[in-house]
């Protein structure tokens, strides 16, 4: 079965089931990637000297543990006959977050719509690691157009490319390293050295689709703003990835996005992020649309290249 209907059919269960209510796997992955943190991440008082060389060896060696024997296993059950086209959709099923996406991000919206500041702040909560209960209505809007836009290259965009690379195995391999730097990925003395490993990688995988999710949002989009945006303001953003598909995706948008934001009790000044009026509950709903045309067109891109391979 060619790649390009195997998509189809991941994006359509997604799109029918949404994520799993019982069972989910990144939910197991995550309890497992726990498990391993309390086992090899050692505390950050215990170093010191050279002694703390050696957390980012077990950083690494967590990381392989977690991954790559379950991405051989995507990788054995794909082969299969008869039985791998079903593993690889069910693969990039579990993967996707596009559904996911929209029934978090709508309620923030009609919310805000409704008047309802204190229902919109905990609704964009569940989707933002900041501080969102003394947030102003353009605040909440703009956590939650941010989300959508990362998290339209993270948990849906990028799995459709590296399912297109390299099948089942590529998309089981993108997704727990993205989920492991989600969860091990930051800088504080906890995880400084131990997700140094998780973070590098992550960066890595997704350079490229990050930047092609940038040039998505932007000929969707307002296409020369989006361009503009994403020349002058990307640099300036500490994630290497989510500055390009952030900047785009505003200007893209013509929303005004970014700005200082409290994460744990910290005021993080971050750079202002695309261009025109402030944030509010339409810009939700276009960056949501914005997403979904871009699965669109990259479904069609495969297939008319699976076409042209044919």
């Amino acid at each position: 079965m060619s790649m390009a209907l195997l998509a189809v059919a991941g994006v359509a269960l997604d799109a029918l089931c949404g994520e799993p209510r019982r069972w989910h796997p990144l939910v197991a992955f995550g309890n497992l990637a726990a498990r391993l943190e309390q086992r090899f991440n050692r505390p950050y008082e215990a170093a010191e000297g050279p002694a703390a060389l050696g957390w980012r060896s077990h950083g690494v060696m967590a990381w392989l543990l977690a991954v790559l024997p379950l991405t051989l296993l995507a990788w054995a059950l794909a082969e299969l006959p008869y039985l791998g086209w079903l593993v690889a959709a069910l693969a990039l099923y579990a993967a996707l977050g596009l559904r996911s996406l929209g029934e978090h991000a709508r309620p923030v919206a009609q919310a805000l719509r409704a008047g309802e500041l204190e229902v919109a702040r905990q609704r964009v909560g569940y989707m933002v690691s900041r501080q969102t209960a003394e947030l102003d209505e353009s605040g909440v809007a703009r956590a939650a157009t941010e989300s959508v836009l990362e998290n339209g290259s993270d948990a849906v965009l990028a799995a459709l490319f590296w399912f297109a690379v390299l099948g089942a195995p590529g998309v089981v391999l993108y997704r727990l390293s993205n989920t492991l730097d989600a969860m091990w990925g930051y800088r504080n003395a906890r995880f400084e050295r131990f997700g140094w490993a998780a973070a590098r990688i992550d960066d890595v995988l997704n350079y490229l689709p990050a930047r092609l999710v940038a040039l998505t949002y932007a000929l969707l989009g307002d296409t020369r703003r989006a361009l503009r945006c994403w020349r002058l303001q990307a640099p300036q953003w500490d994630s290497p990835n989510a500055g390009p598909v952030m900047a785009a995706g505003a200007g893209a948008l013509g929303a005004s996005l970014g700005g200082p934001a409290v994460y744990h009790g910290e005021l993080h000044a971050r750079p202002s992020l695309g261009e025109g009026e402030p944030a509010n509950p339409s810009h939700i709903d276009q960056a949501l649309e914005l997403v979904q045309r871009g699965v669109w067109l990259w479904l069609l891109i495969l297939a008319v290249g699976g076409y042209l391979h044919a």
